[in-house]
């Protein structure tokens, strides 16, 4: 094994941690052909990158000795897209090289400078830091480059994607010609091409990531909601799942900081990260979801790159990603060191095709269903609140919670028999069930209720009328007896309307998905369309609405529409 033949103390370092195999990314690092070289590595977030370089470059810091030399200017620099990242990577090659008499010292940003700067004047053998410190520190004279022998740029498309080239690019001019630059990232494009081009020397190509399956331990979902009933939609997902840690991600500063208010109003112990908060600030909510004291953390991209938070669960995305990689990035956040992870994206109808091309580009398939209703968080709290009540009677009771449960029923004894106190009567109505109701109702009352969908949110998952591709184009005749809700469009052949303008017409109008429409029907002066019944009162209230260059085209229904079934707030 690749493991074999480090050298011993780091072998009891792995060991100590419970590392018994290499994960792919580690063994193709270690495999043979590879000690000396420049590498250009793809691997995804949550493969044990860190501990794969951090193994790769164990020859470079100790030849063929067992133990790092004394600590004086650095032999290693790591650099590293955020500062929570520069600090996990810190404490991993911490005990990674601690049995070998490593020190590392960080150079992040946010931090005090003065103490990275004594810390470096003090002697460390390994370096990790972020691009604009680093730079700092090595252009103010603090971090000698001299004795470097290996550098790694980890998630280096991350850190060309935040505008970070022109600190890069300095860094590794100002290390010695004969290093080993090694360059970690979860996508190879064109920047990180130039980038291994012009630094590395006859690097080797290795690929850890599978190209069809991007993350084997996260499953993929995606929920069609009803455009008001995302944030519902948000909250039902958190409630059904009740993951250990779960991240719910946004576009937006503002729509992070109103999501975090709200779950929080709702009863949600949840944390914001977002670009505006303080070092302290990130420092702390982090801290609080790897204490438990919060289970939830609303984000942005940006404030999420390189966060590790272990039992992280459950990855939502509020508002769709950017492009395919930040979809990757966002979900890689769950699913790590073989834990199974969900990633679940949120989809309002005029977004569907958006969420298929992304879902695509990303090699990535999805299981689309529709939202969890509340009756099924409902459901979900009467199974996990009857097996926590059945541990709590399986414990042993104390003497004190005796003593007040003899008051509330008038009994006297004690678990192995119990017999009426003399003189004493139950108060009216304390019996078994209910005490056992009211052990029912302490348990449901911290847990945030549910929320009622939309029946467009709701019934998608339960009816297929033969929705889910548009049914034929008749030419002409009155409308056949259908489940659907037909509706008038004032403009037909005379006009030039045909199918292929109205599809799109239709769904941006009445802001529904091609799912929700069946026949469209052209006529001379007119066209008919069918609507599913469960999105029809949707879809009117829409297109009375009109905007745009179409705004003259009246769309109106043809039949009564369907009650709309009432939501509670």
């Amino acid at each position: 094994m690749p493991f074999d033949a480090l050298p011993t103390p780091l072998r009891d370092a792995l060991s100590a941690r419970g590392y018994a195999d290499p994960t792919p990314v580690q063994a193709a690092v270690l495999a043979e052909g590879t000690a000396g070289r420049d590498l250009l590595v793809s691997a995804r977030t949550g493969s044990g990158k860190t501990v794969a370089y951090g193994l790769a470059m164990a020859g470079d810091l100790l030849g063929e000795g067992s133990r790092l030399p004394p600590a004086g200017s650095p032999l290693a620099l790591i650099v590293a897209p955020t500062r929570e990242l520069a600090l996990q990577v810190k404490a991993e090659l911490t005990w990674l090289y601690g049995p070998a008499g490593g020190r590392v010292a960080s150079c992040v940003g946010g931090m005090d400078p003065v103490a990275e700067r004594r810390a470096l004047a003090a002697g460390a053998q390994i370096a990790v830091g972020t691009p604009g410190r680093v730079r700092d520190h090595i252009e103010r004279g603090n971090l000698k480059t001299a004795n470097i022998r290996a550098v790694v740029l980890d998630e280096a498309d991350e850190m060309l994607d935040l505008g970070f080239r022109e600190e890069l690019e300095a860094i590794l001019g100002a290390l010695p010609e004969g290093r080993r630059t090694l360059l970690f990232s979860a996508t190879v494009p064109r920047g990180i091409a130039q980038m291994a081009k012009q630094f590395q020397r006859d690097a080797l190509r290795i690929e850890a990531t599978s190209g069809s399956e991007p993350h084997g331990d996260i499953a993929y979902r995606a929920a069609l909601v009803a455009p008001g009933d995302v944030e519902r939609a948000v909250v039902n997902a958190l409630r059904l799942e009740e993951a250990p840690i779960s991240m719910v991600f946004c576009a937006t500063r503002a729509a992070v900081a109103r999501l975090h208010g709200n779950l929080s109003e709702r009863g949600f112990h949840a944390v914001a990260l977002s670009g505006e908060l303080s070092q302290t600030e990130r420092t702390r909510a982090l801290q609080s979801l790897r204490d438990r004291h919060a289970r939830i953390c609303v984000a942005t991209d940006v404030a999420a790159r390189g966060i590790d938070l272990p039992e992280l669960d459950l990855v939502i995305h509020a508002e769709l990603p950017r492009d395919p990689e930040t979809l990757l990035h966002r979900s890689g956040r769950t699913g790590r060191a073989g834990r199974k992870g969900v990633s679940l994206l949120i989809v309002p109808p005029s977004r569907r095709r958006v969420a298929e091309r992304l879902l695509s580009a990303a090699r990535v398939e999805a299981a689309w269903g529709p939202a969890p209703a509340a009756e099924a968080v409902r459901a979900k709290d009467a199974e996990r609140i009857a097996a926590r009540a059945t541990e709590i009677l399986g414990e042993e009771a104390a003497e004190e919670d005796l003593a007040i449960a003899r008051t509330i029923t008038g009994l006297s004894g004690d678990a192995a028999g119990w017999s009426r106190t003399e003189g004493g009567a139950a108060p009216s109505g304390v019996d078994p069930l209910t005490l056992a109701a009211a052990l029912v109702k302490l348990l449901r009352a911290p847990l945030p209720a549910p929320e009622e969908l939309s029946p467009m949110a709701a019934e998608r998952g339960r009816r297929n009328a033969g929705f889910d591709v548009p049914g034929p184009r008749d030419a002409g005749g009155p409308p056949p007896p259908s489940d659907g809700v037909w509706f008038r469009v004032g403009v037909g052949r005379d006009g030039q309307a045909d199918p292929r303008w109205m599809l799109p017409f239709l769904c941006k109008r009445g802001d529904v998905s091609r799912a929700e429409i069946g026949r469209i029907r052209i006529l001379g002066r007119e066209s008919q369309v069918e609507i599913a019944p469960y999105a029809a009162a949707h879809f009117a209230a829409n297109v009375r609405r009109p905007g745009g260059e179409d705004a003259h085209i009246a769309v109106e229904p043809m039949q009564p529409l369907p009650r709309p079934m009432k939501r509670k707030r």
